[in-house]
């Protein structure tokens, strides 16, 4: 897992969203956590936004649920373990985050913070099956990394270009935000090529900007078009700020990928 770093600014800090992860980019990594009821604070009332009405297609329904309906099933609950030697002697460290898989053979691309440093990982789909993962290769500079798992015939996603994406464009994330299976939120791509020099992060990365929300538990997973095509990889929020995620472009996520896969020995024509 990443070493902490946090960037002081006037506004808010960066962090990787992955639970049991939190550094400079708060990443999507998440150790569940239990909530705690807050006392109600007396405050004015708050103006309403005007959001725009979904699309609907020729059946009627709106487009978030078609891409659900297409994608969701492919967008994988990714639980690692690892242990550390503490004062107090050797503890395991639990975490959660997310990943979706690309070939039907068991091929799942996450967040290196996610995997990385891992005794154990579980993958588990949506329709409750669990399997055992197998870390194929870890890239800590752009936090990427692909997990095998001994499956066939699996649920995919189609890969965008994301070369194409661009600001205003309607964005859906998937994933286990704090433990919360599934979850689907949406948004717009609120910019593209943003620099890691901009948001605080040392990676070799320029980053997909949404204002669909990510959380803690939402690294790794998916960022998809109105298409259901996945353009981005989650991976990190602005900490104290609202509407402020960061995704790894897909083409620089499915570049690194493959080069990971070719260390490897394993043989492939394409992600896709």
């Amino acid at each position: 897992m990443t070493s902490n770093r946090f960037l002081k600014k006037s506004f808010a800090s960066l962090s990787l969203v992955s639970a049991g992860a939190l550094s400079a980019l708060v990443g999507a990594q998440v150790i569940p956590v239990q909530l705690q009821p807050q006392r109600a604070i007396a405050q004015a009332p708050a103006a309403i936004a005007q959001v725009p009405a979904l699309p609907f297609n020729s059946a009627g329904d709106n487009f978030v649920s078609a891409v659900v309906e297409k994608s969701g099933a492919a967008v994988v609950r990714i639980n690692s373990s690892r242990s550390r030697v503490t004062n107090s002697g050797q503890r395991s460290v639990q975490g959660t985050g997310s990943g979706f898989i690309t070939q039907s053979n068991g091929l799942v691309m996450t967040n290196a913070h996610v995997v990385e440093g891992a005794d154990r990982v579980t993958v588990t789909l949506r329709d409750g099956r669990e399997f055992t993962g197998r870390v194929m290769g870890a890239d800590r500079q752009t936090d990427v990394a692909i997990v095998k798992i001994e499956a066939t015939n699996l649920p995919t996603v189609r890969l965008a270009n994301s070369d194409q994406t661009r600001p205003g464009e309607w964005a859906i994330a998937i994933g286990n935000p704090l433990g919360l299976d599934n979850t689907v939120t949406v948004g717009i791509i609120s910019a593209t090529e943003r620099s890691g020099r901009a948001i605080g992060s040392s990676r070799r990365v320029t980053y997909i900007q949404t204002d669909a929300a990510i959380n803690p538990g939402n690294s790794g997973g998916p960022l998809l078009n109105q298409r259901g095509e996945v353009v981005g990889m989650n991976t990190a929020i602005l900490r104290g700020a609202q509407g402020l995620g960061f995704a790894i472009p897909i083409n620089r996520a499915q570049e690194v990928a493959t080069q990971l896969l070719a260390q490897s020995g394993t043989l492939m024509s394409s992600l896709k």
